[in-house]
């Protein structure tokens, strides 16, 4: 089963232009969909998961019309918003049986069966009798990806799960993700650079609502190879390299900056050609976006 979109638009009322015409085809495994934020990436998925109506353009998943079957699409759809919203009070195992009825699992047996299956699967059932409001995040993104497989999904969105977790949580949740994404379109919605790289067969990048690159990491990585230099500089030369140089990102060694630079050869005596990898993808497709707007 595959996820097409094709050419899909969305301008919310304040003039913001959220989703430009975007054409996408996302097969079964791990997608994930990297952006900064305010890159539209969160209007795509709530477009996806039927909350929003786009402006023009389609979306299908295997025979479904997505737009107009919402109600099938919503009976095989696992979705993980950015923000999770739960009842603090209540505890997991209590909360996700209520959740499995309003998914319409009626059968009392297989509902428990179903529960305890998914509590164990997510390493809550230890847990299943605390409150979810003392959960820590990772505990909590967890909880929220049991829910999103309720429905055993075809489909499955998760909008910046990683946000705000420690180390340990995040690999938790991120082998959760891998192992999920076996046999289910997973789109992993990010502005983590490493999510991606660690986690998915195939990417896309957008920016103000628009599509950069797709393709797999390896493709992506490939076409920046060459192309991305390094220099230690001092901090008040740093200003004169943007505006004679591509530079794609900077960060602090030793207290001077050091610069990545995008270029077919090298910018400069002192440049050094580095082995690329997806940040420099990321990095430098952002800026060549910001260049054009600008």
């Amino acid at each position: 089963m595959e996820l097409q979109i094709k050419n899909l638009s969305k301008t919310y009322g304040n003039g913001v232009k959220a989703i430009n015409d975007i054409s996408l085809d996302i097969p079964v495994g791990m997608f994930g969909l990297l952006g900064p934020n305010g890159a539209g990436k969160s209007s795509l998925m709530r477009t996806i998961a039927t909350l929003q109506e786009p402006d023009s353009g389609s979306i299908t998943l295997g025979d479904l019309d997505v737009l107009k079957q919402k109600e099938e699409v919503r009976r095989i759809l696992g979705y993980l918003p950015q923000e999770f919203g739960v009842y603090p009070k209540v505890d997991a195992e209590t909360l996700l049986d209520h959740l499995a009825v309003l998914k319409g699992i009626t059968n009392n047996k297989e509902r428990k069966e179903l529960v305890k299956s998914l509590l164990t699967k997510t390493n809550l059932y230890r847990f299943r009798k605390r409150n979810v409001g003392g959960y820590s995040g990772g505990m909590k993104q967890r909880f929220g990806i049991a829910q999103a497989l309720l429905s055993n999904p075809k489909l499955i969105i998760v909008d910046e799960p990683t946000a705000g977790l420690d180390p340990a949580e995040r690999n938790r949740f991120l082998n959760l993700l891998s192992e999920i994404g076996e046999n289910t379109v997973v789109i992993l919605s990010t502005h983590i650079v490493e999510d991606v790289r660690e986690l998915c067969t195939n990417m896309a990048i957008i920016n103000q609502g628009q599509l950069l690159s797709t393709g797999t990491p390896e493709e992506a990585i490939a076409s920046v190879g060459g192309k991305i230099w390094k220099k230690q500089v001092k901090k008040e030369e740093l200003e004169e390299m943007k505006e004679h140089f591509q530079v794609i990102s900077e960060r602090r060694l030793a207290g001077k900056p050091s610069i990545h630079v995008y270029s077919d050869g090298q910018p400069a005596e002192g440049f050094e050609l580095v082995n690329a990898d997806l940040e420099d993808v990321y990095f430098s497709e952002i800026s060549r976006d910001q260049k054009v707007l600008a």
